[in-house]
Order: C-alpha cells, then sequence, then structure tokens
C-alpha cells in the first residue's frame, strides 16, 4: 500500500517525497469489489446504486453529507461470522464500530451477540430488545453506576479490566444478590501491526491486566475469591484493530493458554472459555487482502486447540468480537462536491459538505480510503486529488491522496467507501457542523435509521 504522508511528517507535507502516490487506476469507473458493499453498481447512465437505489435519489432525499448503509450486505456479512464458527462459539458484534437500534434488531436476527463499552451502548441495546444474556460490557474505567445497571440487567459477562474494578463488579452482586459472570482482560505483551492508536495489547497502554509480574493472575486470584459475588468464566485477549496477519493472535493464543494452565495448577480451576477479541482488518483500498471469516475461524481454532493440546487442556468455548469486519464494508459516506482548487505542480484539492466531523479517522490514524465519482460516469483523465472538508482545520482530511477525473466539478457526488465502522461513532459537531444521518438501504427501499442533526439538537443542549 502506498503511505501518502510525509515521512518527516506533517510540518513537511508541502514537500512531497518521490513515489508518494501509487499509479492512477486504469479505469476511474470501475467499483472494486473488495472495497464497496456487496449490492453497489453503476446504473446504465453511470450513476452509483445500492440496494437497487441510486445515490441521486439519496442525495435529493435525505441530503448530504449521508452515511448510506448496505442491510442485506451487513447482515450477510453476520451470517458469514455466524456460520464460520458454528454453534460452539459464540460472535459478539464489536458495537463501538456503529450502533444503533436498527442495528442491535439485525443482529439478533442473524444470531450474534453484541459487545458494549458504554452505558450508552448498554441501554442502546436494551431499549432495542437485544437479551441482556447476550451482551458482553467492556471498558477499562466503567463507572459505578454502569457497573450497577449492567448487573441489575443481567448482562451475559463483564469483562473486567483492572483490580479495582474487579471490586467494583463484585460490590453490585452482592448488593443485588447475584453471582456476575466476567471474563478477566488480559494484556499478553504483542505488538500488533498496526497503527500504535489502535494496538491494544503491548504492555505499555491503559486495557487490562498484564501478563507480565503476574498482575493478570493477581487478577485471576481476586475473581475467584470473591466467588459469592462473581464468577469467573474465562480470559479475554485484544491485540489490536485492523489486522490482517493471524500471527499476532497464534502469539496471543499461547500465552493465554499458558495462564489458564497456570490458573488449572495453582488453583485448581478449569477456565470454560477465551475470547481472542476482534480487531479484523477490511479493504479500505485495493491494495488491502483481508481474510473471510471462514478462514480466521478455521485458523483461531486450529491455533486454541494445538495450544490447549501442548498444555494439556480441554479445548474451552471460543468467543470473538468482529466490529469493523461487519459494517466497515457495508456502508458508504455520500457527498457533495463544493470547490475544485487546482495546486500547480502538486495536487488539486476537492472540497465536500462534510468533513473530520463525519470522518477522523485520516486525521487521528492516517487512514487510507477509496473515492468514486458516483453521479456520472467520466472519460476524462485522472487527476490526483486530496479530498477535505468544511473545517476551520488545514487537517480536515477525508482522502489524503487519490484519482478523480479531471472533469470533476461542483454539483457532483462522490463517495468514500467503507465508512461503516467508526466514523458515524467518532463524529463530532466540530465548528457546530450537524451529524449526518445514517440510510439504510435495501430491496429497492430507503429509510433513516438514525436522523440527520438539526440545529434545534445543538441549541436544546446549550442551556445559555
Amino acid at each position: 500500500m502506498s503511505r501518502s504522508a510525509h515521512p518527516a511528517g506533517p510540518r513537511h507535507a508541502d514537500v512531497l517525497p518521490e513515489g508518494h502516490y501509487s499509479a492512477p487506476p486504469t479505469d476511474l469507473n470501475a467499483l472494486d469489489p473488495k472495497v464497496w458493499a456487496r449490492t453497489v453498481e453503476r446504473r446504465a447512465d453511470g450513476v452509483l446504486t445500492v440496494g437497487g437505489v441510486g445515490v441521486d435519489r439519496l442525495a435529493d432525499t435525505h441530503g448530504t453529507p449521508a452515511y448510506i448503509l448496505d442491510e442485506s450486505d451487513f447482515r450477510a456479512r453476520c451470517r458469514a461470522w455466524r456460520q464460520a464458527f458454528g454453534d460452539d462459539a459464540d460472535v459478539f458484534y464489536a458495537g463501538k464500530a456503529f450502533l444503533s437500534r436498527a442495528v442491535v434488531r439485525w443482529l439478533r436476527e442473524e444470531g450474534l451477540n453484541l459487545d458494549v463499552c458504554s452505558g450508552g451502548e448498554l441501554a442502546t441495546a436494551l431499549a432495542a430488545g437485544m437479551p441482556a444474556s447476550a451482551i458482553a460490557f467492556h471498558g477499562n474505567n466503567k463507572s459505578a453506576a454502569e457497573i450497577r445497571r449492567a448487573v441489575e440487567a443481567g448482562v451475559g459477562r463483564i469483562v473486567v479490566d483492572s483490580y479495582e474494578e474487579i471490586d467494583r463488579v463484585a460490590a453490585a452482586a452482592r448488593e443485588l444478590g447475584v453471582r456476575q459472570p466476567v471474563l478477566v482482560r488480559v494484556t499478553v505483551g504483542v505488538e500488533a501491526h498496526t497503527h500504535e492508536f489502535i494496538a491494544t495489547a503491548h504492555e505499555d497502554q491503559k486495557f487490562g491486566l498484564a501478563l507480565a509480574g503476574g498482575t493478570a493472575l493477581e487478577g485471576i486470584r481476586r475473581v475467584l475469591a470473591a466467588e459469592d459475588g462473581l464468577e469467573l468464566l474465562g480470559v479475554h485477549s485484544h491485540i489490536g484493530s485492523q489486522i490482517f496477519d493471524l500471527a499476532g493472535f497464534e502469539v496471543s493464543a499461547r500465552r493465554v493458554v499458558q495462564l489458564m494452565g497456570t490458573v488449572r495448577d495453582e488453583f485448581g480451576v478449569t477456565l470454560p472459555e477465551i475470547d481472542l477479541g476482534g480487531g479484523l482488518g477490511i479493504a479500505y483500498t485495493a491494495g488491502d487482502d483481508p481474510l473471510e471469516p471462514a478462514d480466521i475461524a478455521k485458523t483461531l481454532r486450529d491455533i486454541v486447540e494445538r495450544e490447549c493440546a501442548a498444555a494439556g487442556l480441554a479445548v474451552p468455548r471460543l468467543s470473538v468480537e468482529p466490529g469493523r469486519a461487519i459494517i466497515g464494508p457495508s456502508a458508504f459516506t455520500l457527498y457533495e462536491v463544493g470547490t475544485v482548487k487546482p495546486l500547480e505542480g502538486l495536487r488539486t484539492y476537492v472540497s465536500v459538505d462534510g468533513g473530520m466531523s463525519d470522518n477522523i479517522r485520516t486525521a487521528l490514524y492516517d487512514a487510507e480510503y477509496s473515492v468514486a465519482l458516483v453521479s456520472r460516469t467520466s472519460q476524462a483523465l485522472p487527476m490526483l486529488v486530496r479530498v477535505v472538508g468544511k473545517h476551520c482545520e488545514s487537517g480536515d482530511i477525508v482522502v489524503r491522496d487519490a484519482y478523480l477525473p479531471a472533469d470533476l466539478a461542483p454539483g457532483d457526488l462522490i463517495a468514500v467507501a467503507a465508512t461503516g465502522a467508526y466514523c458515524r461513532s467518532m463524529a463530532s459537531n466540530y465548528n457546530h457542523v450537524l451529524r449526518p444521518p445514517v440510510v439504510a438501504v435495501t430491496e429497492g427501499e430507503d429509510r433513516v435509521i438514525v436522523r440527520r442533526e438539526t440545529e434545534e439538537d445543538l441549541l436544546r443542549l446549550d442551556v445559555g
């Protein structure tokens, strides 16, 4: 994959290194099926359609910018993960990627469980009818109120992240007269091959209890000692996000299974579950090559079975937590072009009616995306562009470097692919810009599942 940021950092971005971008595609009108949702195609007039609905109609009906979600694609990915792991494993959709009441209903209909990491996500899950027993509650600093609500609701598992949290969950469970099932999150010391901000299993970060120094083992001892309030299901590990190489999972599983062996030897307890987290990558560009769920399932099962055999342990029930891998490719963001500004010898800046408020990932992670002209086709030559937003911020970049037709003009519609994960979840009101709607499309029908914010919404929070 090309890396478009200058090696010396953003302060040197006006001095572009040689070969900083890839060659233009042979056909600017082509849509890479790895990157776009399953039902996305072009009509005879060149207009992109999703679920049989043209983006021209979507823009007229719902305005731009808008997140357009292919419901049938989302459901198909849910089924693929469910079928890949089978009935003797659990698939928890990671709600932090994107959550709404409609999505919760789809998840339940497709047989998936749900992982939440805040009181708001928990409230959304319960309001949409997800059984509490099918919910896992994550987070490195859950409040006492969040913990009590989760225990009171009867969530199927709480992933404890610290000694303090073990005490808080145990206290809430005792007060409510229940035994709360928990997993202990373990930091296994694996350096995932991803951006440092989304690598979560190396030791110098905020999540989990470290294997190093016996911290994790002590956490497990404390959970077992609180048996009147806590039921220890097993161990949890999550090594990062947007990962294509499963080698990190092999190291993680080996270390977690070794810990489970130590728990058996020291405490006489055989733990029944192991959760290897999520973090599997998707195709944002043609250069990305994600694995299929069936291949992921087979590899993870083989790893766990092999490590358990070596440790003399019975194979525990396996859990995984795909989020981005399900919702990411299912949606794209639809924008209208506002200005086209050529910079001689560099690139052309294309400004759209959204920006970092609806997609912060490029600014935050230097994320790469694919973008296409979707309101028509064009036979014009490719031009190197930077797609930017409308915010008062030089870092307001949606797509750092891409190719669009040289006849691109204000009023054209463009779409940025694979924005289903984290874009709406991390959206903000920077510059008091209104967050876009989420529009679900399937079988020729479109409907809003999260409405566009209004100025009244902003002012309602401002008490003066």
